[in-house]
């Protein structure tokens, strides 16, 4: 493209803002030719393919900032722009967003803010990458994680940027940090009177119906800071939307200035394999969509002292101990015929972890295989692999900080399984609150 075409689209892209998301020009001219609202398949565009440089297939779905791009940028002209991002904020053709925005005349990117794991994804869980000079585009990436209310709007203003852009790939579960770090980012934005952009991506497991317990503020933490279920069938737009109305102001006393670019071709139904766009593990340890999609009930066993199978190739779909045997999968597989537990296998599994809990000993438990995705229940699943684990495993027990209480978001699964509650008691003890969370939702729900 040449420098007066780009000038050119720059000037004269429009941007209209309904209900807090941000409709393009580029989206609303595909939208009424293809009869769509902003959430249908839309074909790709001139403007889009000059963007991205890329001829390659179009994925069917595409990402806020496929359209953000296509649109020449428009919603960020004259700006001095700051991104929350890490490496899954990739273009179709897996560039970084970062790369082509600083290549990009049309946008003023002053800043980067690093999220847990790093911007450039280099960290452990629980760790960053610290705050550097990134060698690829010079820009300033500040450590952002573990950061929260006036000391993260500090940040913001030192950077200097006046709108600050969220941009990362979501796994649809409550205790996944991301989702958090838009929530502190967003209460940030607002203490530091910066304007909030929110660039949308799929929930990789779907947008159906939230399942699980609805966190007790007496929970909240990093892994959890307002009641949202622990599976919430959102994307992050979406949280976005329902945080500014029902979380934000209540922390930082109004709304952010929020903004959000809706994804096109993505529906509740899809998995991500659907969407066709390239997979980015969002950590270390979520290498695939098939990880994403057991991690909201697998995950739990972070709470106790079995592994969760960090440091296997199948991390959160391999668990297990030194002393378990093939009584686990026998006791979940028969368990899970009893209460209906469907579209998923247990398979008697050993393993030698490289790294996190028992380090380089071969030690025995499961795999899960998800055979039918669309009647797989994780929580439900989770719930009932950590009551069949206590009963088979004498050594089985809850990490002695209750990390577990963090995890499910309230106290009762854990005193509930110690007392010997099956899996429909333990789940019938969070149905209240999860109708009254699902309530809420539908109000911010976006995509058909």
């Amino acid at each position: 493209m040449t420098l007066s075409r780009r000038k050119l689209l720059a000037a004269t892209a429009a941007t209209s803002v309904t209900g807090g998301t941000a409709m393009t020009g580029e989206a609303r001219a595909a939208g009424a030719a293809h009869g769509s609202t902003g959430t249908g398949a839309t074909g790709a565009g001139p403007a889009e393919a000059a963007a991205h440089g890329s001829r390659l297939p179009r994925p069917r779905t595409r990402t806020g900032f496929d359209r953000l791009a296509a649109d020449g940028y428009a919603l960020l002209s004259g700006r001095r722009v700051g991104i929350v991002t890490n490496p899954t904020g990739v273009t179709p053709d897996v560039r970084h967003i970062v790369d082509v925005m600083h290549a990009d005349e049309r946008v003023d990117l002053a800043a980067v803010f690093g999220p847990e794991h790093g911007f450039r994804g280099t960290a452990q869980a629980g760790g960053s990458e610290g705050s550097y000079e990134d060698p690829a585009t010079g820009l300033r990436v500040h450590d952002t994680y573990g950061k929260s209310g006036r000391a993260l709007a500090d940040i913001f203003t030192r950077s200097g940027v006046d709108t600050v852009v969220f941009d990362i790939q979501d796994v649809g579960a409550r205790f996944y940090t991301y989702i958090w770090t838009l929530y502190d980012c967003m209460v940030a934005a607002v203490l530091a009177d910066k304007r909030f952009v929110v660039l949308d991506r799929p929930n990789p497991v779907t947008g159906r119906a939230a399942s699980g317990p609805v966190l007790d503020r007496a929970l909240a933490s990093g892994i959890g800071r307002e009641p949202i279920a622990l599976a919430h069938g959102m994307t992050v737009a979406e949280l976005a939307l329902l945080f500014n109305a029902e979380f934000v102001p209540r922390a930082a006393g109004r709304p952010a200035a929020l903004e959000t670019v809706l994804m096109t071709g993505w529906r509740r139904s899809h998995f991500f394999d659907a969407t066709g766009l390239p997979w980015v593990p969002p950590s270390p340890n979520m290498p695939t969509p098939d990880t994403a999609l057991v991690y909201a009930g697998t995950c739990l066993f972070e709470g106790t002292n079995l592994s969760e199978g960090r440091g296997t190739t199948r991390p959160f779909e391999l668990l297990g101990a030194d002393g378990i045997d093939r009584r686990w999968s026998a006791a979940a597989t028969e368990l899970a015929a009893a209460v209906g537990l469907p579209g998923v296998r247990f398979r008697e599994a050993y393993f030698a972890p490289t790294f996190s809990k028992f380090q380089g000993k071969t030690i025995g438990g499961v795999q899960l295989h998800v055979h039918d995705r669309e009647a797989f229940d994780p929580v439900r699943t989770g719930i009932a692999l950590l009551i069949t684990a206590k009963q088979v495993w004498s050594g089985f027990a809850w990490r002695p900080d209750h990390w577990i209480d963090r995890l499910t978001g309230t106290p009762s699964v854990r005193t509930m399984i110690d007392a010997g509650a099956g899996v429909d008691e333990v789940a019938a003890a969070w149905q209240d609150g999860l109708a009254r969370f699902r309530r809420v939702r539908r109000g911010y729900l976006r995509y058909r």
